[in-house]
């Protein structure tokens, strides 16, 4: 697992105090840290403190990282969970506000194109806000963060089935939700 892992020689640098290395670690991690923080919280603000908190706990954790324990990169999706869990534990979940979707749209396309895609934005939060903890979390790893199934649910600490499980209940209730939400829904007919 060792040589597998493409972390484990940055994270030596890392500890070895090499300032090119913290900075080659913020650009491969960063992004990605930020899009699962950001799902999960539904707040940018919030998200970047995460961020900030993992990678403290990298530079921290660099000098005595045992490499063939597990892989880098699902301990640090794992830290990042466990911040964000934290913080959902210390408030309400809320969706994005409107203010924050238009933030996050496009500011190069076309007003009309803006508006589609801050309401198909928003409508997608407030579907993903309103899953249960563990469903959203597995959306969020596995179509956000692009992780197969099994790194998913390792991460989890869950099994694959139970992960596939997660998934399809999640993908239900947001087919519904968001078909209640753009009026496609019809009176009479039962959500699946």
């Amino acid at each position: 697992m060792k040589d597998s892992d493409p972390d484990v020689e940055l994270l030596v640098r890392i500890g070895n105090n090499d300032p090119a290395a913290v900075n080659e670690m913020v650009t491969r991690k960063l992004p990605r840290l930020l899009a699962l923080a950001s799902r999960i919280l539904g707040d940018a603000d919030e998200a970047k403190d995460v961020a900030q908190e993992s990678f403290l706990r990298i530079w921290r954790q660099a000098a005595s990282w045992r490499s063939g324990e597990a892989r880098f990169d699902t301990w640090l999706h794992r830290v990042a969970l466990n911040l964000c869990h934290d913080r959902l534990r210390r408030r309400k979940q809320r969706p994005l506000s409107e203010e924050e979707v238009l933030e996050l749209a496009d500011s190069a396309a076309p007003l009309d194109e803006q508006l589609e895609s801050a309401d198909r934005s928003a409508r997608m939060a407030a579907a993903l806000a309103a899953l249960p903890e563990r469903q959203r979390e597995a959306i969020v790893l596995q179509y956000y963060q692009e992780l197969s199934n099994i790194d998913a649910a390792a991460l989890m600490n869950i099994s694959v089935e139970a992960l596939e499980s997660l998934l399809s209940r999640a993908r239900r209730q947001l087919r519904s939700q968001l078909a209640d939400t753009s009026g496609l829904a019809r009176p009479g007919r039962g959500t699946s």
